[in-house]
């Protein structure tokens, strides 16, 4: 039988999104097969949570599809009346949206091109024999077969910030900040490791869940938390990117100084920040691997707070709570976490000093965000991969890597025509790869380059092979 045979691995965004770019471009013979663990089109980001969580970039920038910029304002103005460009909406409507976006795919999908939603995990990968295709293995004992493979994993759990042994079993201590089943009690004191978007959210959601009663501490290198965003409009002289990617041939240094200069020229900052995003990729490849390395080692976290931005009625709360000592942020190191009965002891290096202080709390969260280090990973599938050489880690730990269109680069040093990568972990390669506008245009370069290349049906297989089946997790 001929046709294409596409397999993905994750169903948050770019798992979704990709499904769906292809659905709706094929016009031959096709099955896609989408593979998770969760629900289709929620990952972490958008998941339905109890605290009504806000997305950081208002809704007119905020469609998956980039030939249709205002295609998420438009189903959230179909829900929400009165919905604007500028509204900062729920995260769970655009998970709403990327499943609506898919059932109408499936709906609309020429004949012979249909979706196979599959749950289970992924745990390794093996080449077929025959046919060049590729076997992706589940924990079940089953597989799914396809010509090409799309691993779009998400973001990995955070790195943990001391070792287990220092709390043991301890429920208090809270590893995933997004796995947290009971609510924060009246009264109760919470130490966050980091002090990003999630500690934002976390600190919101808590708030609210504890009356108002609750006390958090912010815990990180240099203390800092996300600066607010503001009204979209175009900067009073626009960066021209020449100048930008010829300080960047320079040096970090070169790059920093004009980038100030114009901030500092009566354009707003943010407008700036947009304009060096944009030009990321470009800017990462004219940096040389010593300038790089300095920029993750001194301006990175700055980088951060000032890319990484809150909305407005976000950033004014936590300034309120900031003011009145619900939130305490705190600039240092943390040296040990101690249980002793129900308490969980915290002792802290401050920044530029060689004492230590003590923080007594009820729990502690870890949101220190995504640990990017493949070789640090936890996950089965990920795991595997790296054993056979099928993938490799970024020599900076900034994740995966890639070749042209997300192709992994094996062990030898060449891309795979098989197994594709497409996600937050193409920093590696691109360092801006986290937000919907960037993500949505590597989803569509690769759902393209799959519609040229992809030719074979899948097949369900019910059984792995013996060795993988008893293999170790």
């Amino acid at each position: 039988m001929s046709g294409r045979s596409i397999a993905i691995v994750g169903a948050g965004f770019c798992g979704t999104a990709l499904a769906t770019e292809l659905l709706r471009r094929s016009r031959g013979e096709c099955r896609v097969t989408l593979i998770d663990r969760t629900g289709i089109g929620r990952g972490v980001a958008y998941a339905r949570r109890a605290f009504p969580f806000l997305l950081n970039v208002p809704a007119g920038r905020m469609s998956a599809c980039s030939a249709e910029p205002q295609e998420f304002l438009r189903f959230a103005q179909q829900r929400l009346p009165g919905v604007t460009a500028a509204d900062y909406l729920p995260r769970a409507l655009f998970g709403d949206y990327l499943q609506t976006r898919l059932a109408a795919a499936v709906a609309g999908a020429a004949a012979g091109v249909t979706l196979e939603r599959v749950h289970g995990e992924a745990i390794a990968l093996e080449r077929v024999p025959r046919g060049g295709r590729m076997q992706v293995h589940l924990a079940d004992g089953g597989s799914v077969v396809a010509e090409a493979v799309v691993l779009a994993l998400g973001n990995p759990p955070p790195r943990a910030p001391c070792p287990p042994e220092m709390v043991g079993d301890n429920a208090r201590y809270v590893t995933d900040p997004w796995s947290i089943r009971a609510p924060v009690r009246p009264g109760e004191t919470i130490l966050m490791i980091g002090t990003g978007l999630t500690t934002a959210d976390l600190v919101l959601a808590g708030h609210e869940s504890s009356g108002g009663t609750a006390t958090f501490h912010a815990l990180s290198r240099r203390g800092l938390m996300p600066a607010a965003q503001s009204g979209f409009g175009a900067p009073a002289e626009p960066l021209a990117a020449a100048r930008l990617l010829a300080a960047a041939a320079d040096s970090v240094r070169a790059l920093l100084r004009v980038v100030r200069e114009h901030a500092s020229g009566g354009a707003d900052w943010r407008e700036t920040i947009t304009t060096v995003r944009e030009l990321a990729p470009q800017l990462w490849r004219h940096l040389e691997p010593r300038e790089r390395q300095r920029f993750l080692r001194h301006l990175q976290p700055y980088w951060d707070i000032h890319r990484h931005r809150l909305p407005e009625s976000t950033a004014a709360t936590l300034a309120a709570l900031r003011r009145d000592g619900t939130l305490r942020t705190h600039a240092g190191r943390l040296v040990s976490l101690r249980t002793r009965g129900r308490r969980i002891h915290a002792r802290i290096r401050p920044r530029g000093s060689a004492q230590t202080q003590e923080l007594v709390v009820d729990r502690v969260v870890n949101c220190t965000g995504p640990d990017f280090d493949v070789r640090r990973s936890g996950d089965r599938l990920v795991r595997a991969l790296l054993a056979q050489g099928l993938m490799v880690p970024d020599p900076l730990g900034l994740g995966i890597s890639t070749g042209p269109h997300g192709a992994l680069l094996g062990r030898d040093g060449r891309p795979s025509t098989r197994v594709f990568y497409v996600g937050p972990q193409l920093r590696a390669a691109h360092w801006e790869s986290t937000a919907v506008t960037e993500l949505r245009d590597h989803v569509r370069h690769l759902a393209t380059h799959l519609m040229d290349h992809a030719a074979t049906p899948p097949a369900r297989l019910n059984a792995a092979p013996a060795h993988l089946a008893a293999a170790p997790p």
